[in-house]
């Protein structure tokens, strides 16, 4: 029988991280054809805060109006990532946009892990913990 070895890094829960801005992204209506672009973009940040690295992820609830880009990444101890969310045209008042919601979350990497994103550090036994806005 193989021994899972368990990793240090990921039993312990992630730190905090730091978005600015804090808790919500507010898109300015009107979201019509008359402007030139369709699509409003705003600039999102993300912060490690903790003394590890951690890998985060975006998860919204209506992937054909909101976009993220880059929707995952690594950050180092105190390093921040710049997102840029996209929110696409619609009707104003025709869709029901209060369920409207992304989320962050983010776990410790392993021990010795390249810088690189991988999916499957959300989907062991490792902490996430997730942050709506």
């Amino acid at each position: 029988s193989s021994d899972q070895v368990v990793d240090m890094a990921q039993s312990v829960p992630p730190g905090d991280i730091a978005t600015q801005p804090g808790t919500k992204i507010v898109f300015n209506a009107p979201y019509d054809d008359s402007t030139p672009t369709t699509s409003r973009q705003y600039s999102f940040q993300v912060t490690n805060s903790s003394a590890r690295r951690i890998g985060w992820a975006f998860k919204t609830t209506n992937m054909k109006r909101l976009g993220v880009d880059p929707a995952a990444g690594v950050l180092d101890p105190k390093e921040n990532a710049l997102i840029a969310v996209s929110c696409d045209a619609f009707a104003y008042g025709q869709e029901d946009t209060n369920n409207d919601r992304i989320t962050v979350e983010w776990t410790n990497t392993p021990d010795g892990a390249a810088k690189q994103f991988r999916r499957e550090w959300f989907q062991g036994d490792g902490m996430v913990r997730r942050k709506n806005l």
